[in-house]
């Protein structure tokens, strides 16, 4: 299984540590590094997924601006097919500011009308996103503007032997009856896995709610908050079991410093996280937890080494600001679960 369709938010991120509260008080504050990166958990997924040898495509939305000019460049330097990209002029890509604490945890500032909250369903089923009689006024056929929303097709690769949704609840513009419909299409084809992560629920959405797509994913990839949230329930052994219950193949259950979870209906496996001299920056991690289980899952490795292998490819990433900067190649990640591991 070569062949990975990643769908779900791309964006730039401008990040700053170590950041504490008193900065408010005081106005100003002498800080360690600063730094522009590239983030959304899709972009993460593929450029991980990338560097690791995978063939990746990625179905994302960005503006026609100099953030999205840049998301592009650096998809196209990383080897991530970019052609099934959104490129809408009519929305601004995200540029989120990333304030990071002196443990390396992170806190989130987001215009929530950029373009990681507009990705729809219609850009990932492949529907023209503009029509005809909504053109820029005095737009020609031929105007740019109009090349990437009018002419050009946004498609789920029918050749994708696994497809990786990683932005449950990020954007608005998907509520539940559309990712239903999304994932219900990508289950189609005979074979194909179906992997999911999320961010925590923004509008109220509560377990049953999320029943009615659950049965489709193979794979689900929720941290304990993330799902706990969703279900009400703190014990994430329970909650992996309700989502087996409800119809997901296996629930992998991210811990962060303990490491995850993992549960299907015959197998468990508790899978502890593997140490590192020093927590920088944890963006990004779940996102390369999520890109190393699926590089495992399509290297045909059983479920327990998937999730090693996953594990060791997040402790790379948190050694380094930034969400993909600590994975250059398979090289240290692999290092890293042999010598835990194996």
């Amino acid at each position: 299984m070569g062949r990975i369709t990643v769908i779900g938010n791309s964006v730039v991120d401008v990040m700053a540590r170590p950041v504490t509260p008193a900065v408010f008080q005081t106005g100003s504050a002498a800080i360690r590094e600063t730094k522009l990166t590239f983030g959304g958990d899709a972009l993460n997924e593929a450029v991980v997924l990338s560097r690791f040898g995978k063939s990746v495509r990625l179905i994302s939305r960005i503006g026609r601006d100099e953030a999205g000019a840049r998301i592009l460049s650096f998809l196209k330097d990383n080897g991530v097919s970019a052609e099934d990209m959104i490129v809408d002029p009519g929305t601004a890509t995200s540029v989120n500011i990333v304030l990071i604490d002196e443990k390396g945890e992170r806190y989130f500032l987001t215009d929530p009308d950029s373009s990681q909250r507009r990705l729809a369903k219609e850009d990932v089923l492949g529907k023209l996103r503009r029509p005809r009689d909504e053109r820029p006024e005095n737009a020609q056929p031929h105007d740019a503007r109009l090349q990437d929303a009018e002419q050009k097709e946004a498609r789920m690769p029918q050749d994708a032997d696994i497809v990786s949704f990683a932005s449950i609840f990020v954007s608005t513009a998907l509520d539940i009856p559309a990712m239903t419909e999304i994932f219900r299409r990508i289950r189609e084809k005979p074979g194909r896995i179906l992997a999911a992560d999320m961010t925590k629920a923004k509008r109220g959405e509560r377990f049953d709610d999320i029943k009615c797509f659950l049965p489709y994913i193979d794979f689900l990839f929720p941290n304990e908050a993330e799902i706990a949230l969703l279900t009400g329930e703190s014990d994430p052994y329970r909650n992996a079991e309700l989502l087996n219950e409800a119809g997901v193949r296996c629930a992998v259950i991210k811990r962060g410093g303990r490491g995850c979870l993992i549960r299907t209906r015959e197998e468990l496996y508790e899978i502890p996280a593997c140490p590192v001299p020093a927590c920088v920056d944890t963006t990004g991690a779940g996102d390369a937890f999520a890109a190393g289980f699926l590089w495992a899952l399509s290297e045909g490795m059983p479920l327990k080494e998937c999730g090693r292998f996953a594990c060791a490819a997040a402790s790379c990433a948190v050694e380094h600001t930034g969400a993909t900067d600590g994975i250059r190649s398979l090289k240290k990640p692999m290092e890293r679960y042999r010598n835990q591991f194996r």
